[in-house]
């Protein structure tokens, strides 16, 4: 008997071709410049880092990536959220409003996940963008993949994953700009025909990070942001420079006015004083790899870390948490803080335990912080395992939580249901 979970996968791009259908009636109308934004990790900064350059100008998928929302974005309508019953009226509707409504703006720029095999290739074959920034590429949904490498069409993940994305350069008309620093990405650029720029490290000049503030010189320009960013947002700086030249304007500098999405370290005022930098929007070893270096280099003292599960990793899930441990293992920090089974299983074994506590539950992590801290720590959360959680329980204002990630009334009702 074929299971519920895999009729929906095969239904998944043969219900979408319906929505898209009506969502390219209102595109074809509207006509825009579009600009794709693609990567394992750092499209969505890279997204709200061109909304700073372009302003008005353009129009975004803001909370809107995969090939669903991307359809719903188009035709101006919310996606399913919170209820199934809503696919009806999405049903119904999207065919009326097709009919009249249009975005205005010059420019699209849209964000584009390779969450699961052929839904890039979908999009991209039907958008065919005049730019694409590729950020990264990593682990991001591996269990999605492995079928792949099963079937003998990938010899690995990384090959299957990198493929899917590669699919928005091939259909790309003007320009590509790319993160050269990724073996992956420079391999799959080299077949493809199209104006290519590659940015690096050597691109990145200068770099100091503290809790509340960084500064970067790319290229001989200098940026400052007010939440600790990581190094390697060179990569998307050096983007945004790449994209502000094809289009003969001078690059945004003044960065004051950016606002991190929710869960990318965003730093906030902890009870007793405590500093509080919320990175739990999104885990895989490619962002925690990014954050550890960041907290590493990051100028504070008492530095505590919180991590939870990587999820999605499919057969790799053990191997991916020992290189969590091992990683974390070389940073150093005064104390780890560990959150799941899997951290619990195969991360702690990699690390001092005479520094590290591990919890099965959010709940008990919270409660064990709100006992131990006592004012001079700096403590940063990454990973899953409802982490939002647990730092709206340590907020020094308690309407800051309003700014962290999964807030709408579903994922408030989980974690309500977790005791948070």
């Amino acid at each position: 008997m074929i299971s519920t979970a895999r009729i929906k996968k095969r239904l998944y791009l043969t219900v979408v071709r319906y929505f898209r259908f009506f969502a390219n009636i209102s595109l074809r109308r509207w006509h825009p410049r579009i600009i794709a934004v693609t990567g394992s990790v750092g499209k969505t900064t890279l997204l709200n880092l061109l909304e700073v350059q372009l302003g008005d100008r353009a129009h975004y998928s803001h909370n809107a990536n995969s090939a669903y929302g991307i359809c719903f974005d188009i035709l101006g309508m919310d996606g399913v959220r919170g209820s199934k019953l809503k696919w009806l009226y999405l049903f119904v509707a999207a065919p009326i409003t097709s009919l009249w409504f249009r975005h205005k703006q010059e420019f699209y720029v849209v964000e584009i996940d390779g969450e699961r095999p052929k839904e890039t290739e979908f999009l991209a074959r039907w958008l065919k963008p005049e730019v694409t920034l590729w950020v990264s590429v990593g682990r991001t949904h591996a269990v999605y993949f492995d079928g792949q490498v099963r079937a003998g069409k990938f010899a690995t993940v990384e090959d299957a994953i990198v493929n899917e994305f590669s699919y928005l350069p091939r259909y790309t008309s003007s320009l590509v700009a790319y993160n050269a620093d990724s073996p992956l990405i420079v391999r799959a650029m080299e077949s493809i025909e199209v104006y290519k720029v590659g940015v690096n490290a050597d691109a990145l000049e200068s770099y100091q990070v503290w809790p509340d503030k960084t500064e970067f010189v790319v290229n001989s320009t200098t940026y400052t942001f007010h939440e600790p960013m990581p190094r390697e947002l060179y990569v998307q700086l050096a983007l945004l420079k790449a994209l502000a030249e094809y289009l003969n304007e001078p690059v945004v500098q003044d960065l004051s006015g950016y606002v991190q999405p929710p869960g990318r370290s965003n730093y906030f005022p902890g009870k007793k004083g405590v500093r509080l930098i919320d990175s739990s929007y999104n885990a895989h070893l490619i962002s925690m790899e990014s954050i550890v270096h960041l907290y590493s280099e990051m100028q504070a003292p008492k530095k505590w870390i919180v991590i939870g599960d990587i999820v999605e990793q499919g057969e790799a899930e053990a191997s991916e948490h020992r290189k969590l441990g091992q990683l974390l293992s070389q940073a150093q920090f005064d104390r780890y803080v560990l959150v799941g089974r899997r951290t619990q299983k195969y991360t702690y074994p990699e690390l001092d335990w005479d520094r590290t506590v591990t919890f099965l539950h959010p709940r008990d992590a919270a409660k064990y912080l709100e006992r131990e801290l006592t004012g001079d720590e700096t403590v940063l959360f990454k990973g899953s395992q409802y982490l939002e959680g647990v730092i709206e329980h340590l907020l020094e204002n308690p309407a800051d939580a309003a700014k962290l990630p999964r807030q709408e009334p579903a994922a408030k009702k989980r974690r309500a249901k977790w005791g948070l």
